[in-house]
């Protein structure tokens, strides 16, 4: 394992440590609504505290992009950048519904090259390093073979920050569903890629997601022969915030399925999307 990697899995360890102790009194945490159904608890700031206690003592000059502390150093100085969510899936945890992770990449010049997600609840560790392939707990994982649309499980995650596009992402919703074999929507995007990188779905899609939810999870899923694009099929899916995820054969068939649904102003968000 690559010692980049290796640091970055003591980090999201901490983290999960810390979260798996918090979900045994949620109901004693304090919850702050930082937007419509947006949640932050001081466990999310205790685990990123965590994770950046770990990542700053072994890289002090790297640039961090992360959910609850925002952006911390130079990127321009420094061409690493840890793109970090300390707690994937707030309002699950809130709830004690079992569905989240902690999730962290690391791009060097702009260009993914290492990727953790911790499951602290199925104590499940997916990790992944550019060239390398990817691995849940020490296993290499694939992406699945299913060829036919109709024999697939999709991913998906319903636009709960931003309804600016939510009638266009219904009307996808109302095409896939009778094409597929199921939907499923847990509520972690992180965990979602990773079930996309291990074969558990055949595909996933999402609109208004932000850098920390996608970076490591798309590493994961091009590592284990995924394919990763926004809703056209094209490389903007980091900067917009939209994205579809499947094995080979499947992404094609998403891209085509939803394409209908694609509005003027949804094309257009997304291919004048800014870089994070």
């Amino acid at each position: 394992m690559h010692p980049m990697l290796m640091i970055a899995v003591k980090a999201a360890r901490r983290a999960g440590k810390i979260i798996n102790q918090a979900s045994q009194s949620i109901d004693l945490l304090t919850v702050t609504k930082k937007s419509h159904s947006d949640y932050v608890s001081e466990v999310d700031r205790a685990a990123e505290d965590a994770i950046l206690d770990v990542l700053k003592a072994a890289y002090p000059d790297h640039a961090i992009l992360a959910e609850e502390s925002g952006q911390q150093g130079n990127r321009n100085k420094s061409d690493y950048l840890w793109i970090i969510d300390p707690l994937d899936g707030t309002t699950n945890f809130l709830h004690g519904f079992p569905k989240y992770s902690v999730s962290i990449g690391l791009a060097y010049r702009g260009v993914l090259t290492h990727a953790v997600v911790y499951d602290p609840v199925m104590n499940e560790l997916f990790t992944a390093s550019k060239g390398a392939g990817a691995y849940m707990n020490d296993r290499r994982i694939r992406v699945s073979k299913r060829i036919r649309l109709e024999d697939c499980l999709i991913g998906t995650g319903f636009p709960f920050r931003d309804l600016t596009h939510a009638n266009a992402y219904f009307g996808m919703f109302k095409e896939i569903v009778p094409r597929t074999a199921g939907i499923r929507r847990p509520g972690s995007a992180s965990l979602d890629l990773c079930y996309v990188a291990c074969g558990r779905y055949d595909g996933f899609w999402e609109i208004g997601l932000a850098p920390w939810d996608m970076a490591a999870g798309c590493l994961l899923i091009t590592e284990a022969g995924g394919l990763v694009g926004d809703l056209e099929g094209n490389n903007k899916h980091l900067q917009s915030g939209q994205i579809v995820a499947a094995n080979p054969k499947i992404f094609s068939q998403l891209i085509q399925t939803i394409a209908p649904h694609l509005t003027p102003e949804l094309i257009d968000a997304q291919r004048n999307a800014v870089d994070f």
